[in-house]
């Protein structure tokens, strides 16, 4: 039942009711508190002059004897503390009023008496101190644990600290302060706790300034304690990695080359200053591009201009270039092998036919997939001196038993059997070519290149019954391994001139370097795509038995530098071919070292080298005299400087390849087919900017074009084979 205040209702009894204390009178509960207009303070000791007065909580009427300040210094402190007694023991607090406790104030003050006033004050204040002082030191429960408890918290700290710097209005008279009241209320408002401050819930749930600098060094503390022992850890871990490290680590040649290499490049790159004839060339050219003039006297403008036309070169040819030149007549030998390999199923016998035109045949009919077994007994009946199959793919194992189990090897002195991994496993020599310990006494050529199903056994029982063997392509033959080479040195190691190794993936140079050493006379080696191939082997093996190497294959060797060619110009000088092609990481300087090293070369390939214009052009001008065959093959950088060294100084030149190489223009093509009168083959493939007025207008009539647009492909092939 609501109680009015006005009235009071009457017992039911009749009798009268005993008047209640204003103490038991039940107030009503105070709404929530919303911010409302400030109002002048007002003077305990002047009445009211206005009948309008706020409503107050029983918590804020029982501290009716005090001054606004004192009061809002009071309420901000109690408020504080309550605060962070329940963020400590986990106690919920809504609005600012804890759901179980007493009020702020739980003792009665008597308002009339200003002496008990004054100490209820200070014992709030001392009381005030000692919360603070806790507070203090209890920061690391300071953490908000929900949206709705930081959202509660601040609302109630934000309306106290309003009322805390709220300042009295000066139109009302105040009381005035005494000095030990005022130095109690400088002393209360320093003690306090600081205001509890946030940037929002939602973005962080912490208070902010409610962590004492006591759990800040303690959180530090535990941060360094955990790194000391992170570190402490590592160094367990790297302890332990060092302790077990010799049993996986593993040498790696490459980086030990590639520190020798960089060094030994540094002082490589000294090559052109020294005095020779290459450093000479290289100087001359530079001087000639920097002073290079047009006929007239004005020198060109720009680098462009003087690369578009810096050889004057006129077609020799007064007829027009609208009609090809005359094709060349086949000779007698050519269409008589051409009519032999349409009708090879009718030949009956190849008796007193020599063995050159034996191999030009086979070669032939393997290049039109025309060779059979019906050709191959006429290459093994009677007692052959050479049997040269550059393609027995089609061969079954069958075949190549019945054929070779009653032949007379007595004298075969050449054999090659390519491509014949299909027909000569290991099981199947013991009848055919190794039936007998001298079956192949004569035997000196044995060429087995892709025989996949040749082992290291099948090799050992050949070698045994050809003792004489001085050359040996053993290139692609996949299970052979480096006991193979041991093998090979224990048996051949003072007759073997040619070794070939081409792609033999299983056989490792570092295995085999102590075997090569023990070749006497090896004048050939080829290590075409091998990967163990690496400078500091390549320099040991040169350094033993470089003296009597005349050939030396190197191609897509890409971990070897131009400290390997150094060592190649040093220890090789009676070489006469050399193969370089996709040696990617070779500069100018192994140009240098070429040629003031290597001066009988005869065959030289370049294929993807990074070489610049000028350097080609240096090393054909010292060392080109003596080359037959030179392959610049995608070596993109050469142009007119190489074609005028080509023109001037490569008089016996036969071969020249250029494919790929488009800085080259119709005059420097037509320079050097004119000049070179030896030149009897020039490839162009790729070369797009090659048009009919060089085509046309050359006037060397030995000279093959290979490459040109329009033409058949590989048919050049057939025509080489043929004239061979």
């Amino acid at each position: 039942m609501t109680i009015l205040r006005s009235r009071e209702i009457p017992s039911v009894s009749g009798k009268p009711r005993p008047k209640r204390q204003s103490s038991d009178i039940i107030q009503p509960s105070t709404p929530a508190r919303k911010q409302e207009p400030s109002a002048p303070s007002l003077d305990r000791s002047s009445p009211p002059t206005n009948t309008f007065r706020r409503r107050r909580s029983p918590r804020l009427e029982s501290l009716n004897g005090f001054t606004e300040k004192e009061v809002s210094i009071l309420v901000c402190s109690k408020r504080k503390s309550n605060v962070g007694e329940r963020l400590r023991s986990g106690k919920k607090v809504a609005n600012g009023i804890e759901t179980s406790g007493t009020e702020i104030d739980s003792r009665k003050l008597d308002i009339g008496r200003s002496e008990e006033k004054k100490k209820a004050f200070v014992d709030l204040v001392e009381e005030t101190n000692i919360v603070s002082k806790e507070l203090d030191n209890s920061g690391d429960d300071a953490v908000v644990r929900s949206e709705e408890k930081g959202k509660t918290v601040m609302a109630e700290v934000n309306d106290v600290e309003m009322k805390c710097d709220e300042k009295p209005s000066s139109s009302v008279s105040r009381r005035k302060y005494t000095r030990e009241e005022k130095a109690k209320g400088i002393q209360a408002e320093n003690l306090s706790p600081p205001p509890i401050t946030t940037v929002g819930v939602e973005e962080m749930d912490i208070i902010d300034n409610s962590i004492p600098e006591e759990a800040s060094l303690t959180e530090s503390s535990v941060n360094a304690q955990n790194q000391n022992g992170n570190a402490s850890r590592n160094r367990q871990f790297r302890d332990f990695a060092e302790r077990n490290a010799s049993r996986f680590a593993r040498f790696d040649v490459g980086m030990e080359e590639e520190e020798e290499s960089s060094d030994k490049e540094e002082v490589g790159q000294q090559v052109e200053d020294w005095p020779g004839p290459f450093s000479t060339a290289m100087k001359i050219m530079k001087d000639r591009e920097e002073n290079t003039v047009l006929h007239d006297g004005v020198p060109f403008s720009s680098d462009i201009e003087r690369s578009s036309s810096p050889i004057v070169w006129a077609p020799r040819r007064s007829d027009s270039f609208t009609s090809p030149p005359p094709p060349r007549a086949p000779s007698l030998q050519e269409l008589s092998m051409r009519v032999l390999v349409k009708n090879a199923d009718a030949i009956t016998s190849l008796d007193y036919v020599p063995d050159s035109l034996r191999v030009q045949l086979c070669q032939l009919l393997c290049d039109s997939r025309r060779m059979d077994v019906h050709f191959l007994d006429l290459l093994v009946r009677g007692s052959p001196t050479g049997i040269c199959v550059p393609d027995c793919s089609w061969l079954t194992e069958e075949q190549f038993t019945e054929c070779f189990k009653n032949c007379d090897t007595s004298n075969l002195m050449v054999l090659q059997l390519d491509q014949c991994g299909r027909c000569m496993p290991d099981y199947v020599l013991p009848s055919t070519l190794a039936r007998s310990p001298k079956s192949l006494p004569m035997l000196s050529s044995l060429s087995l290149s892709g025989a996949c199903r040749l082992s290291d056994v099948g090799l050992r029982a050949l070698v045994s019954v050809a003792p004489a063997i001085t050359s040996i392509n053993l290139s692609q033959c996949s299970l052979l391994t480096s006991s193979t080479i041991d093998m090979l040195s224990d048996s051949l190691g003072s007759v073997l001139r040619e070794l070939y190794l081409n792609e033999c993936q299983s056989i490792d140079l570092k295995l085999i370097l102590t075997a090569l050493k023990k070749f006497e006379k090896l004048e050939v080696l080829s290590l075409v795509d091998l990967p163990s191939v690496r400078g500091r082997l390549l320099r040991e093996f040169i350094t033993a038995r470089g003296q009597a190497l005349k050939q030396l294959t190197l191609s897509n060797s890409v971990k070897l530098t131009d400290s390997s060619i150094k060592d190649i110009s040093e220890n090789c000088p009676n070489l006469r071919v050399l193969d370089l092609a996709n040696v990617c990481k070779l500069t100018d300087c192994a140009l240098g070292y070429l040629a003031n090293g290597c001066q009988f070369l005869e065959k030289l390939i370049f294929c993807r080298n990074s070489f610049s214009d000028e350097a080609v052009a240096a090393f054909v001008e010292t060392s080109g005299g003596s080359l037959v065959e030179l392959s610049l093959n995608n070596v993109k950088k050469v142009g007119h400087n190489t074609a005028l060294a080509l023109a001037k100084f490569s008089e016996k030149v036969q071969i020249l390849d250029v494919s790929w190489c488009r800085d080259m223009s119709d005059n420097a093509l037509g320079y050097i087919v004119d000049s070179c009168s030896s030149l009897k083959v020039l490839k162009v493939f790729g070369c797009t900017q090659i048009t009919d007025a060089f085509v046309l207008g050359h006037s060397n009539p030995n000279v093959e074009i290979l490459g040109l647009k329009m033409d058949p492909f590989l048919n050049h092939l057939t025509k080489n084979h043929a004239d061979s």
